[in-house]
């Protein structure tokens, strides 16, 4: 372990994580995001990743904190995630002093790195707000039921949709390569014609700006896209990830749609198609986080109310997009 150390502070020795440290990673993250943690499920692959860091810090032999980062934007930018403090060490500064040595190790590998960005599903209130610079805020629809229930509760969107309006069949999610993400993405007015929050495009809680060599991280992400019929320039754009496991309700699939434009019709075409493209890989319980400009939330929600198989999981909340210079 000792010549995997990168660094020592506060009674602490910094390590890059390293597969074997899975479990005891997973030790710590008890009831995190309640019970949403994505980290079970993406630890592994962030051993891997190209531009991620993850550091833990271990006290005595133990396992005490984790932190992550991942390098975006051509070099200019990181985007930290999955900060955690083992429980019994919380409230004791532990997350300030991770955060500030994984900041210096990513300043030592990326010295082009200006900006740190990150989301949040919580506001921290007006003094740690200053901290950083708002960029936006989106809002989350949550949703929930097993997967016997989506099945009617899409069949039932379905209908819907197809009597309040003149499409005859679902459209559909599909994969785009390279060279079509290219050419939606990196259009000139993009960002205006979707109003893209803080001119970046969140993928599930990444937040990115619109630039080729951020075309390869989406490429990774095994995205499904929905993009509307109006040609060249869509007014509508959105994606899903594949459904993952979490640690909710004794073990769920997690679902994300990330939504882009204000346009209510499309916004249901597209939450519907997106719920049924992955219907037949549902099983058990299944969380759908579904993310979106403010405006179209109450006439989505409506959409979606009616359903006993499938019922809203919170109240309104917003995901809030966090900036400041590295």
């Amino acid at each position: 372990m000792a010549s995997h150390c990168v660094g020592e502070s506060d009674g602490l020795s910094f390590y890059l994580a390293r597969q074997e440290d899975y479990n005891d990673a997973m030790g710590i993250s008890h009831d995190i995001y309640g019970g949403m943690d994505y980290l079970p499920h993406r630890f592994l692959s962030w051993m891997t990743e190209p531009g991620r860091v993850v550091i833990i810090a271990r006290r005595a032999g133990k396992l005490v904190a984790l932190e992550s980062g991942l390098v975006v934007d051509g070099g200019e930018t990181v985007i930290v995630e999955g900060l955690r403090v083992c429980p019994n060490e919380r409230g004791r500064g532990l997350a300030r002093i991770i955060q500030t040595f994984t900041d210096g190790y990513i300043k030592q590998l990326y010295p082009g790195v200006k900006t740190k960005r990150l989301t949040r599903g919580d506001d921290p209130g007006p003094e740690k707000l200053r901290k950083f610079n708002v960029l936006a805020r989106r809002a989350v629809l949550s949703l929930w039921g097993n997967s016997a229930g989506f099945e009617s509760f899409v069949s039932g969107l379905k209908k819907t949709l197809y009597e309040s309006s003149s499409i005859s069949s679902c459209p559909v999610v599909s994969k785009l390569n390279s060279e079509a993400m290219k050419a939606v993405l990196l259009d000139p007015d993009v960002c205006s014609r979707l109003l893209l929050p803080g001119n970046l495009l969140i993928q599930d809680w990444q937040p990115l700006k619109l630039m080729e060599s951020n075309l390869q991280v989406l490429e990774r992400r095994d995205l499904s896209w929905f993009i509307d019929g109006s040609g060249e320039k869509p007014w509508f754009v959105s994606f899903h990830t594949p459904l993952y496991p979490i640690p909710f309700h004794g073990g769920s699939l997690r679902f994300n749609i990330d939504l882009y434009g204000t346009d209510f019709t499309l916004a249901k075409m597209a939450l519907t198609a997106h719920l049924d493209g992955v219907r037949s890989e549902m099983q058990g319980m299944v969380v759908v986080q579904i993310y979106m400009h403010p405006s179209i939330w109450g006439e989505l929600k409506q959409f979606c109310e009616g359903y006993e198989v499938v019922k809203q999981l919170r109240d309104y909340w917003e995901q809030l997009l966090l900036e400041q210079d590295f």
